[in-house]
């Protein structure tokens, strides 16, 4: 055999040693967690019954406490779906912030001076523990998500956000559950403070990443977190069915109908669903009117809390 082809040879050989290692260390970097041990569990609200035995005051309380604080990563490439976002559900945030890539003179945001997403968000995400005031709820979303921020107040409700808290529609990679990033986020303040020590740790946490292929932020994200011992966790109504949805409403009801289409409602999404991912700004608008302006003239939900709309908001 040539020198040259022996050479090459090497060279194929330890590219594939390299990628075999770079693939174990990213699958190990799922599986510890440094001694804490969770069992994954389904988060869900309280049900009517559990509300039901709060006293009044008790209610009220709990409404005025829980409040959330928006971080919504947007680009320029995405600026319809960023005013469209500006214009409709993040206004039922106690705070919103659009983090951008970069500046655009067209809305207002705050400028990351940063492309790579990853990197973004744990800008935003560092941005956000520092300036939340007396919020303790942290929401994390893209622009192409319609959130109802009412029905996550609703899930959180009965939750302490000095405890550790991620919670979203989990999927499971190797030994490492994880939130989808299309369907929304949720932090308590107790998980952003362990993520920013995290942060600091570059082993465990990078910034840029060691692997030779690029992981998704939701999975870096998740990562960080099980370092930290915090852990995904599915938020779901009582009867199961998810309340983080990283479809479109149009795509989960196309879905039901082919699947179950005896009770396409029933089959496709729950009455206190939260989210709905891969939006078009058209269907954000749609669903806004139908869900905080259509109402059939004299018909109660009889609902025994009120989120009552951040001060001075102009909220639907």
């Amino acid at each position: 055999m040539s020198e040259g082809s022996s050479f090459m040879k090497g060279m194929i050989l330890g590219g594939i040693f390299c990628l075999v290692i770079s693939l174990f260390e990213t699958f190990n970097s799922g599986t510890h967690s440094e001694g804490h041990e969770h069992l994954h569990h389904h988060l869900k609200p309280l049900s009517k019954d559990e509300l039901q035995k709060l006293s009044l005051s008790q209610m009220s309380d709990l409404a005025l406490q829980v409040q959330v604080y928006c971080l919504i990563m947007v680009t320029p490439r995405l600026l319809l779906h960023w005013a469209t976002a500006n214009d409709t559900w993040s206004k039922h945030c106690d705070k919103s912030v659009f983090y951008t890539s970069e500046s655009s003179k067209a809305l207002e945001a705050f400028d990351l001076q940063e492309q790579d997403e990853w990197v973004r968000i744990r800008k935003a995400i560092k941005h956000a523990y520092e300036n939340a005031g007396d919020l303790r709820w942290f929401f994390l979303a893209r622009p192409t998500t319609f959130a109802i921020i009412e029905n996550l107040k609703y899930l959180v409700l009965d939750k302490d956000p000095s405890q550790p808290f991620y919670i979203g529609h989990t999927e499971k990679s190797g030994e490492l559950d994880y939130v989808e990033y299309d369907s929304g986020i949720v932090l308590s303040y107790e998980a952003m403070r362990r993520l920013i020590e995290m942060f600091k740790d570059e082993d465990k946490c990078p910034e840029r990443g060691h692997a030779l292929w690029k992981m998704p932020e939701e999975k870096q994200l998740a990562t960080c977190l099980k370092y930290s011992g915090v852990f995904a966790e599915n938020g779901e109504d009582a009867q199961g069915k998810s309340l983080f949805n990283k479809k479109s409403v149009s795509t989960l009801i196309s879905d039901s109908m082919g699947q179950n289409p005896a009770d396409v409602v029933e089959a496709c999404c729950s009455d206190m669903a939260i989210t709905f991912g891969g939006m078009n700004p058209s269907q954000i608008q749609v669903l806004m009117y139908g869900v905080y302006r259509l109402r059939p003239y004299g018909h109660d939900f009889q609902d025994s809390l009120t989120f009552l709309p951040p001060k001075d908001s102009d909220n639907d």
